[in-house]
C-alpha cells in the first residue's frame, strides 16, 4: 500500500509526500520508484507515477520536470508531456487538477500553498538549488500569480537527516562564504567534516523570505531503508543505481 505523508498546514489542499512503498519496482528499485532517470524498467516507473498520481488524485495530470540543481521554476498551466519536461527544479500553478511532482533521493522536497489565493509551488532543493535560492524563486514566481508570502504554508518533505548526512569543512566554508550564520546547520564531526542540517537551512531562507508557516516532517531517508530511497545510502553499499521517491502537491477542482 502507498504511504503518503501529509503536513501541518497544507490540509486544505491535496498533497502527499510518497516513500518506496507501494509500487511494482523489484531489486535495488523495490517498491514506488517513479524516476525516469534510473535503471528501473520505464514501464515499472509508469505504472508507479500513475500509482503515486491516483493516491492523491486519481486520474489527473501529474507534471514534472527534468531536475537539474538549479533555482530554475516553472509556471505550469497545462499538463506537461513527459517528452517535454523543462530543466528546471521547481513549478507553481493557480490551475486545478494538475499534480505537480517532485522527485528527490535525500534532497530536500518543498511543498507550497497559499489556499486563499489558489496558488501551489513544488521545490526540489539539493543543496545546489538550495543555497542558489530555488525556495525564493519559488515563492517570487507564487506572489506572481497573486500569492502573499505571509500566507503560504510550507512543508519540507523526508530528506536526508543530519545525523546521516557528513559533509567536508570545505562544503561548510562554502556556505558560511554566502552567509556567517549558515555556520549553525554545521556541527562538528570527524576531523575535517561535519554534520549538515540541510533541513532546517532551507526552513530558515522560508522564513527569511517571509513564509506565514513552515512545518517539517523530520524524516530522514538514509536512516530508512524501508519507507525511502536515499542516493547516499546506496552509494555506501556499492548498489549500481537507486530509487527515487516523490511529492506532490495540486489544487482541487472547483
Amino acid at each position: 500500500m502507498i504511504e503518503l505523508l501529509r503536513a501541518r498546514g497544507l490540509e486544505q489542499v491535496p498533497h502527499g509526500f510518497a516513500g518506496r512503498r507501494g509500487g511494482v519496482s523489484t531489486g535495488i528499485h523495490a517498491g514506488l520508484n517513479v524516476g525516469l532517470g534510473s535503471a528501473d524498467t520505464r514501464e515499472a516507473v509508469l505504472r508507479n507515477r500513475d500509482l503515486a498520481r491516483d493516491a492523491l488524485l486519481p486520474g489527473a495530470a501529474l507534471v514534472t520536470v527534468h531536475q537539474v540543481h538549479s533555482p530554475d521554476v516553472v509556471t505550469v498551466t497545462a499538463p506537461i508531456a513527459e517528452t517535454e519536461r523543462p530543466a528546471a527544479d521547481a513549478m507553481v500553478t493557480n490551475r486545478p487538477g494538475l499534480v505537480l511532482g517532485i522527485l528527490t533521493a535525500d534532497c530536500v522536497p518543498v511543498l507550497f500553498a497559499d489556499r486563499a489565493a489558489g496558488v501551489v509551488g513544488a521545490a526540489h532543493a539539493g543543496w545546489k538549488g538550495a543555497i542558489g535560492g530555488v525556495t525564493d524563486r519559488t515563492i517570487d514566481a507564487m506572489v506572481a500569480l497573486g500569492a502573499d508570502p505571509a500566507r503560504i504554508a510550507c512543508a519540507i518533505g523526508p530528506c536526508i537527516g543530519r545525523a546521516s548526512y557528513e559533509v567536508g569543512d570545505d562544503f561548510a566554508l562554502r556556505f558560511e562564504q554566502e552567509d556567517a550564520d549558515n555556520a549553525r546547520f554545521f556541527t562538528p564531526g570527524r576531523p575535517g567534516h561535519c554534520q549538515f542540517d540541510i533541513a532546517a537551512y532551507v526552513a530558515t531562507r522560508l522564513a527569511n523570505a517571509g513564509v506565514g508557516q513552515i512545518a517539517l516532517l523530520d524524516e530522514d531517508t538514509y536512516s530508512q531503508p524501508d519507507r525511502f530511497y536515499s542516493y547516499r545510502r546506496s552509494c555506501h553499499a556499492q548498489e549500481s543505481d537507486y530509487g527515487r521517491q516523490i511529492s506532490m502537491i495540486a489544487l482541487p477542482e472547483a
